[in-house]
């Protein structure tokens, strides 16, 4: 966000010093089990652990070229790390702590997503937003068709593969989408919801990793073939990008202020309107920010604001997030336990089908297919926002955020409402 030729070698020098002390501080605290509780101590780890595992990815051959870099580095490397003795459990209990009841997810979303709609074209929203649902629901459907057809050949059913596997992996996250799934199976069918939950739960795991995996990979692919992607931007021949761009203004100290206030403001509405309407507040939050921005009732300043914050924090914070979702959300004996050859193919097959379908519809709605195909595939197939986030930071398309939240949320009520409909047709 800021123009690093500005800085001076000296002031580079002395920067990478006072980062060095720092680190070394803030890792001799954590070693000695003298981290203290709440943000301070959270953030400082994490912040420390995440550049430094981001710094390792996106410098280690293969990985930085095709397997997103620094973000699958960060998720897996802090998941191992966190969880394998070498923290505190103290640590590990303040870093689980802020993620969850902390709100630092919530935070970081809600930023990215007042920040990108409210920087994006107003014309370009408009055009995208009629178009976007056809593109998940072309995800679905290839999605389902893969795995059942898989999951049929592999002996385990194609009723059961679908309802089983990809239907929980397309279904917005553990809260908002296995869960309440094992609820609805469990009442209509009276199968155990434990054994429910120990198929779905896998799945979903080792589906979001796939899918974090897939979105650098695709990211290499738009690389390789540039007709196949806008590098971020959804409409073919258009930009969701600022209408003007952020170099004309000086950033102040008060321009990140009002757009943070903005960030925070969006997401209250939200959950404010979910009190009274049966969606996501993130969902609701999307909706309110979109016709905001569409009727313009915001001045411009306001809307750069917003911009301007949600670049802040994406330059500054994702590393330190993808920690947390490593820590908090990445189960490696999870994964590693349900890595049966069976359930591998299945979960796979899922994740591409999401992928081709999306990318396939997305293409005839006049998008980029490999934008599609994150957004509207790999976004409905990961863990909800934290997934949205993991997959955004390895295919380097964070201003998705909107689109990827879309899918997250009100696809993954979308599944809720056709995993009713499929067991009252066929049970």
């Amino acid at each position: 966000m800021f123009n690093s030729t500005a800085i001076s070698a000296k002031d580079k020098l002395t920067i990478n010093i006072v980062f060095a002390l720092s680190a070394l501080i803030i890792l001799f605290a954590t070693i000695q089990n003298k981290m203290p509780s709440g943000m301070i101590g959270a953030v400082g780890i994490m912040a420390v652990i995440g550049y430094l595992l981001n710094t390792i990815g996106n410098k280690t051959p293969i990985v930085n070229q095709y397997f997103g870099g620094g973000a699958i580095v960060v998720i897996f490397g802090s998941s191992y790390i966190f969880h394998s003795g070498y923290v505190p459990a103290e640590t590990v209990k303040t870093v689980t702590t802020f993620m969850k009841s902390g709100g630092f997810l919530n935070f970081f979303i809600a930023s990215l997503v007042t920040g990108s709609i409210l920087g994006m074209d107003s014309h370009t929203l408009k055009k995208a937003a009629f178009k976007y649902i056809p593109v998940i629901l072309g995800g679905v459907a290839c999605a389902f068709l893969f795995a059942g057809v898989v999951g049929a050949m592999l002996g385990e059913g194609f009723f059961n593969s679908v309802m089983l596997i990809a239907l929980p992996i397309m279904g917005g996250g553990m809260g908002a989408g296995a869960v309440p799934l094992v609820e609805i199976m469990h009442g209509s069918t009276g199968m155990d919801t434990d054994m429910l939950m120990s198929k779905m739960v896998p799945a979903l795991a080792i589906g979001n990793a796939i899918a974090i995996v897939t979105a650098g990979i695709l990211h290499r692919v738009g690389n390789a073939f540039p007709s196949l992607t806008g590098n971020g931007q959804l409409i073919i021949g258009e930009a969701n990008k600022p209408e003007e761009t952020d170099e004309k203004h000086s950033i102040t100290v008060q321009t990140l202020g009002v757009g943070a206030l903005l960030a925070i403001t969006m997401f209250l509405v939200g959950t404010l309107l979910g009190t009274v309407i049966k969606m996501h507040p993130f969902a609701l939050m999307i909706i309110f920010v979109a016709v905001l921005k569409v009727t313009g009732l915001l001045p411009r300043e306001l809307e750069r604001a917003a911009h301007v914050w949600s670049k802040f924090v994406l330059d500054n914070l994702t590393p330190a997030l993808l920690v947390g979702i490593g820590v908090v959300y990445t189960d490696l004996d999870q994964i590693a336990a349900a890595l049966t050859l069976s359930n591998l193919l299945m979960v796979f097959s899922t994740v591409i089908g999401a992928v081709v379908g999306s990318a396939l519809i997305g293409r005839m709605m006049g998008f980029y297919p490999i934008e599609a195909a994150i957004t509207g595939g790999l976004c409905m197939a990961n863990m909800g926002g934290t997934g949205d986030v993991a997959v955004l930071a390895s295919c380097k398309r964070m201003g998705l955020m909107p689109f990827a939240q879309i899918s997250s949320r009100l696809g993954g009520a979308l599944m809720l409402i056709l995993a009713t409909f499929i067991l009252q047709l066929f049970l």
